[in-house]
């Protein structure tokens, strides 16, 4: 399995990096089952995350036709005030390290982004992931309508207005869509992703030496519907 970790400026850098080392470890491990690069839209180039000023290299553009994993982090930067009204507008100014989330990720529709990732969706032989806010790029780019899927608990609502069905969950399985919660989900996302793709041994091994347990149930849409809770 080969994955694509998308950069765009103002992106969440543990939403990159945690996924990253698991995949990375998990190729490892595996004798080379698995790779990884950071890609971004525009192609090799610097890319200025939201926190701190801190950058990461893409090494080369995102390829939709490249089978696989995509993985969409989310952005890092300021959540804003009660009733605050991001300007989704805003993005032909310089980015900003207090600049909101929903308006570091509404640039993304500025950009080739959602037409890659609209490419990448429809390709049959490519799993998109996404972590934290990088399923609210794919929801506001009009891809995930009618998908089950989760981000941060505080955009779940904003993730349901986009005709998504918003899953509390750490991780949900949607078969070629998988997605996690907040930031640190990022590494229960990768676990998954090498326990689906890989084989639980793997999976075990490389949380063993992230000392890190998965949390939760990954949740899927099988099984009977809950009553009665």
């Amino acid at each position: 399995m080969h994955a694509q970790i998308v950069l765009f400026d103002g992106f969440d850098p543990l939403d990159v990096i945690a996924p990253y080392e698991v995949l990375y470890a998990g190729g490892t491990a595996s004798g080379g089952a698995v790779s990884v690069e950071l890609v971004s839209a525009e192609g090799p180039r610097v890319v200025v995350s939201g926190t701190g000023g801190l950058a990461l290299q893409a090494a080369a553009a995102l390829d939709p036709g490249r089978a696989g994993l995509v993985l969409v982090p989310g952005a890092s930067g300021r959540v804003g005030e009660p009733g605050e009204t991001p300007d989704l507008e805003a993005g032909t100014g310089q980015q900003k390290q207090d600049d909101l989330v929903p308006v570091l990720l509404g640039r993304t529709l500025n950009t080739e982004l959602p037409a890659l990732l609209r490419a990448a969706m429809h390709n049959p032989q490519v799993t998109v992931g996404a972590v934290c806010g990088g399923s609210l790029v794919l929801a506001m780019a009009g891809l995930l309508e009618g998908r089950h899927a989760t981000t941060h608990h505080m955009g779940l609502d904003m993730l349901d207005a986009t005709g998504v069905h918003a899953v509390h969950a750490r991780v949900v399985d949607d078969g070629d869509l998988v997605t996690g919660a907040g930031v640190t989900s990022g590494l229960d996302l990768g676990l998954y992703l090498l326990e689906r793709e890989v084989g639980p041994r793997i999976a075990h091994a490389v949380e063993e030496l992230f000392a890190h347990e998965r949390r939760g149930t990954v949740w899927r849409p099988e099984g009977p519907v809950p009553s009665g809770l």
